[in-house]
């Protein structure tokens, strides 16, 4: 073997030996090494420790950190389905996908404290909400945004199908819109959050017989939800004559409408689909946390990362990606230091995106992607 096949081989996985070190450097650090820092009494009256000790000194946080990982995941792919259906298949750049999660979530506000009759300045409380409170706000959420969804790719999107640039000065156009309306009509004086109703048990915490640790029902019924709609979206696309047709589309456009099939109207399916799984995400979220201007841009982002990570056109690749994310997110906020004695800057941000350069490393169109 010549040292120029030995140097590219060397290059070749590189990227792959940098990451496999990577992943066990982490995992020793989550088992073994990790230590709360040490704080004297004067830090401790100023700023206190977010961080946990190993998962051999401290077996419960670690426990509930990957519950937290794991649920927060699971929302994550909520929002992040819609995108990969759209986006990561039909190649549709939407940048608008954040506006339809936040506008579904404020939506579902305003029909919820309309029909309880709260005072639309303070929130609800989960006894003051029946089951009928909150599955009809959702309902209707998911259809008023769906159906803006289809205008949105009607007007704006159908017409300029594999241009890339132009969808996405569009969509970005069309999410700036989004935001100053829902400023101006929905957000009342900071951030607000959808009541969950008494009836689904969500204010309870289950005994997991582990530790003793009593976990919320409200994250688990968000994971649940999403596991949910992970099975019924794969069966869609993968067992339904719509589905296979979806995908032959984006496959060779050409040939299904040579075929006689109107793909058009199956396109517009889809982004009827993807706009609604985003508005799922928005009510659900809003549910298990709280809804405020900005928000959209944060789940844009999510989604974006999510499928580039998984891969596009995968729905597969979405659910892996969403739970490397959210484990992600979770353990490095609360098993690594913080930054600055006001503890408030976290390194979860930043290794989001080692994660994604790492992944994009080894394989460069995501761990599940395929050429377009």
């Amino acid at each position: 073997m010549g040292p120029q096949l030995v140097i590219a081989r060397v290059i070749r996985y590189l990227p792959l030996a940098v990451s496999l070190a990577g992943v066990g450097f982490v995992l020793l650090w989550l088992l073994v090494l990790a230590e709360p820092p040490p704080l004297d009494e004067t830090s401790k009256q100023t700023w206190r420790s977010t961080t946990f000790g190993s998962a051999f000194d401290d077996p419960t946080n670690f426990f509930i950190t990957l519950l937290n990982g794991l649920t927060f995941a699971g929302l994550l792919f909520l929002v992040a389905s819609g995108f990969t259906l759209i986006f990561g298949l039909m190649r549709v750049v939407n940048m608008a996908h954040g506006s339809f999660f936040l506008l579904a979530g404020f939506i579902a506000v305003e029909y919820q404290r309309d029909f309880v009759g709260g005072d639309p300045a303070f929130g609800l409380t989960s006894d003051q909400v029946i089951l009928r409170n909150w599955v009809l706000p959702l309902v209707i959420a998911v259809v008023i945004v769906s159906g803006l969804g289809l205008l949105i790719q009607q007007l704006f999107l159908r017409w300029n199908q594999g241009q890339e640039l132009r969808q996405a000065l569009i969509t970005v156009a069309l999410s700036i819109i989004a935001a100053d309306q829902i400023t101006a009509h929905f957000v009342r004086g900071g951030a607000t959050d959808i009541a969950f109703p008494d009836e689904l048990g969500v204010d309870k915490r289950l005994d997991l017989h582990v530790g003793g640790i009593f976990y919320p029902w409200s994250r688990l019924f968000v994971l649940f939800v999403a596991i949910g709609v992970g099975i019924l979206l794969y069966l869609w696309l993968q067992r339904t004559k719509t589905g296979m047709i979806i995908r032959a589309g984006v496959d060779d456009r050409s040939m299904v409408s040579a075929l006689g099939v109107n793909i058009g109207l199956f396109f517009a399916i889809a982004f009827v689909v993807g706009a609604g799984l985003a508005a799922l995400g928005g009510v659900i979220g809003g549910s298990s946390a709280s809804l405020d201007v900005g928000v959209d841009g944060n789940w844009l982002l999510n989604s974006l990362v999510v499928v580039i990570i998984g891969g596009m056109g995968s729905l597969g690749g979405a659910a892996v990606g969403a739970l490397l994310y959210g484990m992600v997110d979770q353990f490095s906020a609360l098993y690594l230091p913080t930054i600055g004695q006001d503890c408030c800057t976290q390194y979860s941000s930043v290794l989001t995106f080692v994660l994604l350069a790492a992944v994009l490393a080894i394989r460069p169109l995501g761990l599940f992607g395929r050429p377009a």
